[in-house]
């Protein structure tokens, strides 16, 4: 399973995870069959709101989850559609964030369940 963490920088498993996933600095892939790492720039962590283009950054990265601290109702909806499930962590690190996902204790972000930008960190 290749799991996405938007992260605050790129210092592998110890990076923060980002409160967004549109504006997130970097990308933190972690392959759980190959237990191998992956860290891409997000060049369009900077937009206007509903404008963020984040999937870009991740073509051809066969992406399975993205793991984060929210999202809005539209990425969730487009991550869907590729046939990847979200799901949501407030804090921690990318290590901290595999270890939950591992044990199934993360909520599922839905398109209802979806940041409207009043109640999730950006």
């Amino acid at each position: 399973m290749r799991i996405c963490v938007p992260t605050e920088t790129d210092e592998g498993l110890k990076a923060k995870i980002n409160a967004h996933f549109g504006s997130a600095a970097f990308f933190t892939i972690y392959d759980s069959d190959k237990e191998s790492l992956e860290v891409i720039s997000n060049s369009n962590q900077h937009h206007m709101h509903g404008m963020c283009q984040p999937m870009s950054a991740l073509d051809n990265k066969k992406i399975d989850i993205v793991i984060c601290g929210g999202m809005g109702a539209r990425a969730v909806m487009k991550l869907n559609d590729s046939g990847i499930k979200a799901y949501k962590a407030i804090a921690g690190t990318v290590a901290d964030v595999i270890k939950r996902c591992k044990a199934g204790s993360l909520e599922e972000i839905t398109a209802e369940s979806a940041c409207d930008h009043s109640d999730c960190r950006q």
